[in-house]
């Protein structure tokens, strides 16, 4: 974290790199994962397969999808984390352990009530317990990631973010399949009794966790300025309402564009007297493929210009409303511009969005596996069992090299690890169904991506400075994905377009040779399917994989570009609070 009582981030042994992993906050950090991640897949995958065998619709289960629209939009009220604090709890554990604790009784009620619900019986009270659960979860993670941050000096951020992360994806792995078992055995109910029973885990992560380092935002943050206002209590209550009112339609058009789901949209605009056609009109150009994304993309930036216009102080006029507003919202961006600068600031932005665009524009390797020729069965052997052992090896990496080398070398190497290890998937194109290809390819992508995630986990956690913390970077978690939302989405039509180009006898028909000696069998069915040869599939998905690579290119340049002004700054002894 960007603060002045930060320790040096270089220098330190490998063997004292290693140690950090055995500390007593790194251990906490692992029960914290765990915390976070159980309920985010209790409140919909496990959850439907729930309300399947229950005799709900497709239609109706996806509705459910909306219980985790909090996670998407937790920056909105990432500020009331940063400024409020809890009665009594504060006082005994501080500001963030207050929270997190606090909303863990919160999900392990709503579990507990959801165990003792009957879906087919009362569909409306378990949607309503899934959303709360959504949104007690997302407040524990916006609490975790601020004591994850001030908890340690920078030189540990990297083991942190490592353990956290295996922490979440152990939840994720009891989230997915120890409720079915349970299922199985005894009942639903008792299943998710148990899953609350297991949030228990992360409260005695609270209670080891040690207090965070004092962060207090500023007194002007908290609202001197606006207690100086003189005090107008009936046209302050108009103001707040017409305030949080359009902070609420903002919530709800980016979530819907977030989530890419828009049936809340739509019931909220048929009970505002739009026609049932319209709605469903709405909900088809939601869903298109691929022009979808392009309204879901334009609908997060419309709801990110009205949050910001309902924070805007009225012209002219200085109120109470508004000057809260403006400083809940507008101090911790003004905060990371005035460290960093305008120019800085910006490039530090857009580097966050392209730094692991290489990555997501990687959402077709399952039909591109089953295309080479690779069975179900093999693709989740290597998959599930060995790509997990080494993403959470490149995981584990990634945090050694924070404390060894230093956040910024280490987002440097980082830059570097998708869109090269993506190059591995070219070579996998020319083997064909070869299981062991396929083991070496999934390890060296699976131990790239775990390495460039905790190393762009460790950076975002650098950008915060003191008092801003959770709101500085729920924004910046938020906004990383967003643009992979919309370039994902033309994965398809770029190997399908360089397929049918090859096959035309265009520029990209030189690659075709390499895919001559594959099996009959391999690339096969896609081709038919796309219309196109085998070799000519081949050399549209050779084309896709040299584009991610690419891709990456921009994020490489710009990362140098950002090191260099960023050391500059930090050397001078600007950026540091």
């Amino acid at each position: 974290m960007s603060q002045g009582n930060a320790a040096p981030a270089v220098g330190m042994s490998t063997w004292r790199a290693l140690a950090v992993y055995r500390e007593r906050t790194a251990v906490v950090m692992l029960l914290l994962g765990f915390a976070a991640g159980l309920p985010f897949l209790l409140i919909f995958d496990t959850l439907s397969v729930w309300l399947r065998q229950s005799g709900l619709s497709l239609q109706t289960i996806s509705i459910f999808a909306l219980a985790t629209l909090s996670y998407a939009l937790k920056f909105v009220w990432a500020p009331l984390i940063d400024r409020l604090r809890l009665p009594v709890l504060d006082r005994l554990l501080g500001k963030r352990r207050a929270w997190m604790l606090a909303m863990q009784v919160l999900i392990i009620i709503g579990l507990w009530l959801i165990a003792g619900s009957s879906p087919e019986l009362s569909i409306w009270r378990v949607g309503a317990l899934a959303a709360f659960v959504g949104f007690a979860g997302a407040t524990q993670d916006i609490a975790i990631d601020a004591w994850r941050i001030e908890a340690v000096d920078e030189s540990r951020s990297g083991a942190m973010a490592a353990a956290y992360q295996w922490g979440y994806r152990l939840a994720m792995i009891v989230a997915g399949a120890v409720p079915l078992f349970l299922a199985e055995a005894f009942s639903w109910n008792f299943s998710y009794a148990v899953m609350a029973g297991l949030m228990g885990i992360g409260m005695v992560g609270v209670l080891l966790a040690p207090r965070e380092r004092v962060s207090e935002v500023s007194p002007r943050a908290l609202g001197s300025l606006a207690s100086d206002l003189p005090s107008r209590p009936l046209t302050e209550f108009l103001e707040w309402a017409l305030r949080l009112a359009l902070i609420l339609v903002a919530a709800l058009i980016m979530g819907s564009g977030l989530s890419g789901n828009a049936v809340l949209l739509q019931d909220v605009m048929r009970l505002l007297g739009a026609s049932a056609e319209s709605g469903e009109a709405l909900l088809v150009a939601w869903r298109a493929v691929p022009g979808g994304v392009y309204l879901q993309v334009a609908a997060v930036l419309l709801g990110l210009g009205l949050l910001a216009l309902a924070c805007l102080p009225l012209p002219g006029v200085k109120t109470r409303p508004g000057v809260h507003l403006k400083t809940a919202y507008g101090e911790p961006l003004g905060n990371f511009f005035a460290r960093f600068g305008t120019r800085l600031g910006a490039l530090i932005l857009a580097l966050i969005c392209l730094y692991r665009l290489s990555d997501f524009v990687l959402n077709l390797m399952g039909p591109f596996y089953l295309d080479l020729g690779f069975t179900l069965t093999e693709i989740a052997q290597v998959r599930k069992i060995f790509g997990v052992v080494a993403l959470i090896s490149g995981v584990a990496l990634g945090g050694f090299c924070v404390a060894r080398l230093g956040v910024l070398r280490t987002m440097l190497i980082g830059v570097f690890a998708s869109p090269f290890s993506n190059l591995v998937f070219l070579w996998l194109a020319t083997q064909g169904p070869e299981l062991g290809a396929l083991y070496l390819s999934i390890s060296i992508d699976n131990l790239a991506t775990g390495f460039a995630g905790t190393a762009l986990i460790a950076y975002m956690s650098s950008l915060t400075s003191a008092g801003f913390t959770a709101t500085q970077y729920a924004l910046f978690s938020s906004l990383y994905a967003l643009l992979g939302k919309l370039v994902a989405s033309q994965s398809g039509r770029i190997v399908e377009a360089s397929a049918r180009s090859a096959e035309a006898g265009g520029p990209l028909a030189g690659l075709m040779p390499m895919f001559a000696d594959l099996p009959p069998e391999s690339l096969a069915t896609g081709a038919a399917t796309a219309s196109v040869s085998p070799a000519a599939l081949g050399a549209g998905y050779a084309t896709f994989f040299i584009y991610s690579f690419a891709i990456g290119l921009v994020a490489i340049a710009l990362a140098f570009m950002v090191a260099r002004r960023q050391r500059d700054i930090e050397s001078a002894g600007v950026g540091r609070v």
